[in-house]
């Protein structure tokens, strides 16, 4: 994994592995990249539901619409539901 914000450092994960009783060790920026991912993931999720790009033919206009359905989605997270 590429990354310019996290070096090369490795973290224990508090487990072993099963065959040779060895700490996992996972890259730092795994890690992170694990810990925020969740939310995008969950996002995506939510806009495919309603998804209003399949009407449409022109791709600026696929990509406006695109753009429009996530900030009234996250508009809708944000107040709270």
């Amino acid at each position: 994994m590429i990354s310019t914000i996290h070096d090369a450092t490795t973290v224990n994960k508090g487990r072993k592995d099963r065959k040779t009783n060895m700490e996992i060790k996972k890259p730092y920026a795994v890690v992170q990249y694990n810990k925020f991912i969740k939310g995008i993931d969950r996002g995506d999720q939510y806009l495919t539901y309603y998804s209003v790009l399949n009407k449409t033919v022109k791709l600026s206009k696929k990509v406006v619409l695109y753009l429009l359905n996530c900030v009234i989605f996250n508009t809708f997270l944000c107040t709270g539901r």
